[in-house]
């Protein structure tokens, strides 16, 4: 792929941006972040679910996303197990559970981690976690270098491989331009069940432990995402064991950036040898581009000289037949006049003999 002066620009300056900021990505590793004491999140009930997918249908306008293939109605897309993607930012699949007559549904989208790993394996800090809550995605720094889809154990980042151009990672965005705005989640207002709650991160983990409390036969003791990875601002009700909705239990309580701080420790040596490696596959490409011009022309220039000759050696045989019937048709014509001038002649001689007397 050729690369324009611009964008080898653009990538050295992002290079150089995640160089000054590692020492950041490093430091927040040494402690355990606690979340912003006013940080919203979304208590997702999944006894409550029934798998209508109005959720799906307001992601997809809210966010302005491409129609998908099939319409939000037809049910038997359930039937597949899907995961998000740069079309679609949540996706709901159901789950055949024991001996229950009706599938239990689950909703998957990002899960805005306390402490992201995708912001935490992110040397240019394209990742960025919001007081709200939100963990928000600026595609300006972005390198493409998609260690963020390494890094999450929900596997929720998506990158835009249909987009040469401008190819973006893509993930639920909390809504965090309607939060500004003081408006719900699309998902959120959407849902006619109410399985979905909004609220501050602290008052929906009172909220479903008074569930638990209340309905003890109805729920599994335990919220997901208050702990795992170090807690996540969307949290989680089930009545069965979270693995049987496809969910992970072995996550743990350590928070992303304490794992990653060993992987981030080499960032600084990578981050240094960016610019050099850019700097060689731009020259190599720029390099590669001008032979390849060069080739194009003097391939284009033997063709020519090619098309050429053969054009004189066509013309020449057309001459060259040309003359020969002009000989023929000549010589034909000579012939022709000689045998019209003889025939004249026997003609007159006939016509002048003295006739036979009687």
């Amino acid at each position: 792929m050729a690369i324009s002066r611009r964008r080898f620009l653009t990538w050295i300056g992002a290079a150089g941006a995640g160089l000054s900021t590692v020492n950041t990505a490093q430091a927040s590793t040494l402690t355990q972040f606690k979340g912003h004491p006013e940080g919203l999140g979304v208590l997702h009930d999944t006894t409550r679910c029934v798998g209508c997918r109005k959720c799906e249908e307001a992601c997809n306008t809210v966010n302005d996303l491409p129609k998908p293939d099939r319409a939000f109605q037809d049910m038997s897309v359930l039937e597949n197990k899907r995961r998000t993607t740069t079309k679609a930012f949540t996706v709901v699949n159901s789950y055949p559970v024991g001996s229950q007559d009706q599938p239990v549904f689950r909703k998957i989208q990002c899960n805005h981690c306390l402490e992201p790993a995708c912001a935490s394996a992110c040397f240019v800090r394209a990742f960025k976690k919001r007081a709200d809550g939100a963990v928000v995605y600026d595609p300006s720094v972005c390198v493409g270098c998609r260690y963020c889809m390494v890094a999450c154990p929900f596997e929720i980042p998506t990158y835009e491989y249909d987009n040469p151009l401008t190819p973006k990672v893509l993930k639920c965005t909390f809504c965090a331009p309607r939060i500004e705005k003081g408006l719900l989640p699309g998902c959120v207002e959407s849902c006619p069940k109410e399985a979905l709650t909004f609220g501050k991160r602290n008052d929906l983990i009172t909220l479903a432990r008074k569930r638990i409390a209340r309905h003890p036969d109805r729920y599994i003791d335990h919220i997901y995402g208050e702990t795992e990875m170090g807690g996540t601002s969307w949290l989680g009700l089930a009545g069965v064991a979270f693995k049987d909705l496809g969910m992970r239990e072995d996550l743990g309580t350590t928070p992303a950036p304490a794992l990653t701080s060993g992987a981030l420790s080499v960032v600084p040596m990578v981050v240094g040898l960016w610019p050099v490696f850019l700097a060689g596959m731009y020259g190599m490409t720029v390099r590669r581009e001008k032979i390849a011009a060069e080739e194009t022309r003097s391939e284009i220039a033997q063709a020519v000289k090619e098309t050429q000759t053969l054009a004189d050696e066509k013309m020449a045989k057309a001459l060259e037949k040309a003359q020969a019937e002009k000989r023929t048709a000549l010589e034909k014509a000579e012939k022709e006049k000689e045998q019209a001038l003889k025939d004249a002649m026997e003609s007159f001689k006939k016509e002048n003999e003295p006739g036979e007397e009687e």
